[in-house]
């Protein structure tokens, strides 16, 4: 539950951004590419999607210009997706909504830094618990 309140209110903060467009399918991707790319295939693993639902994700994004295709420097038929400045911005924006909805859930909630603190160090347990070769992928489960 405190999940989907964070995500709605990182959403609705997005959208009031001028990012209304995106969800957060679209934050993974552009991170999942990171700022030298990968070909479809290979951003498809990353997602933990198929081939064909990767390709209707770049699709999207480059008809709307958060995407572009390149040759791929290997050459042959392979194509490099590459994230333009404008899909850098929305995350740049996205993080900064990020910290400033942690800052202000401290201040409504009246945490002090010590108690944040151990909260990240609690989860960052909980994820060496459930995950100890290191945790996975940033991947859209929901």
């Amino acid at each position: 539950m405190a999940f989907q309140l964070l995500l709605a209110e990182f959403n609705q903060q997005l959208a009031e951004a001028g990012y209304a467009d995106l969800r957060p399918i679209h934050g993974l991707t552009f991170q999942a590419l990171g700022r030298r790319g990968a070909t479809s295939s290979e951003l498809a693993e990353r997602l933990g999607v198929s081939k064909q639902a990767a390709g209707q994700i770049v699709d999207d994004l480059e008809r709307r210009g958060y995407l572009r295709r390149e040759p791929h420097p290997a050459g042959g038929r392979r194509k490099l997706v590459t994230p333009t400045d404008r899909a850098q911005e929305h995350l740049a924006v996205a993080g900064r909504v990020l910290h400033r909805l942690e800052a202000e859930l401290a201040d409504r909630m009246g945490a002090r830094g010590e108690e944040l603190t151990a909260m990240r160090g609690y989860l960052a347990r909980l994820i060496r618990e459930m995950a100890p070769e290191g945790p996975p992928p940033l991947r859209p489960v929901w």
